[in-house]
Parts: structure tokens; C-alpha cells; sequence
């Protein structure tokens, strides 16, 4: 049996765009944790029975499980704020996650300058 289609498509995809918006104004205007700074909400992933929702963050200074572990601790005052908010039956369960892609990505930058560096020099 063919599994059952959205009417409307993509409305997963919006759900969590939106989820991602409010999220970010919700922890810059109104959590007073000081263990969270400057965090940028990257991604947001939705089950398709909008029950969870996967929430992908980085920092730009402080300790990620400082700020981890607060984030967990408000998870239920910023589900509250997305409760006001948004407009659907389920609100998602959120689950916090560290996203050290733009680590990654800086590393991947110094190591390329030092390749393109050590060339210029044998050259």
C-alpha cells in the first residue's frame, strides 16, 4: 500500500522554516539563560508526524555544553513560545543538537591555505 500524501506538499519543510524563525527570535528576545549567547539556529528537522523536532545550533563564543544544557533546560519554555506562535495541532518535542559543520568548515580552510602555501614555496 502506497503511503498516504500530504495535501499539502512540502508542509513539512515550512513547518520547520517557521519553527527555525520563531525559535531564533524566542532565544534572542525573551531566554534570560546566561549559559546561552550568541547562538545561531542552523536547520531545523520535523518528524512527519510533528512530534520531534531536531534543532541544530552553533555558537560564536562559550563552551557548546554549557549552552547545550540550557537550551535542553528551556526546551519547554521555548515550546511554549512556538505553542503562541505557531499555528498547528502538534507542537514538536524539541531535541537540541550541536552543529559543528562551521568548525569543520574552518578547518578545512586552514588545511587547503597551508596546501596552496607549501605549493607556492616548492614552486
Amino acid at each position: 500500500m502506497p503511503a498516504k500524501k500530504s495535501s499539502t506538499p512540502n508542509r513539512g519543510f515550512r513547518v520547520a522554516d517557521q519553527i527555525q524563525r520563531d525559535l531564533t527570535e524566542l532565544i534572542a528576545r525573551e531566554l534570560k539563560d546566561q549559559r546561552v549567547g550568541m547562538v545561531t539556529i542552523q536547520a531545523v528537522e520535523v518528524t512527519p508526524d510533528y512530534a520531534h523536532a531536531k534543532v541544530f545550533y552553533s555558537i560564536l563564543v562559550g563552551d557548546p555544553d554549557d549552552t547545550q544544557a540550557a537550551l535542553t533546560q528551556a526546551a519547554g519554555f521555548l515550546r511554549s513560545g512556538l505553542f503562541k506562535r505557531l499555528h498547528i495541532h502538534t507542537v514538536p518535542t524539541l531535541h537540541f543538537l550541536f552543529d559543528r559543520t562551521t568548525e569543520r568548515a574552518a578547518d578545512m580552510n586552514a588545511l587547503i591555505a597551508k596546501a596552496v602555501s607549501s605549493r607556492a614555496q616548492d614552486d
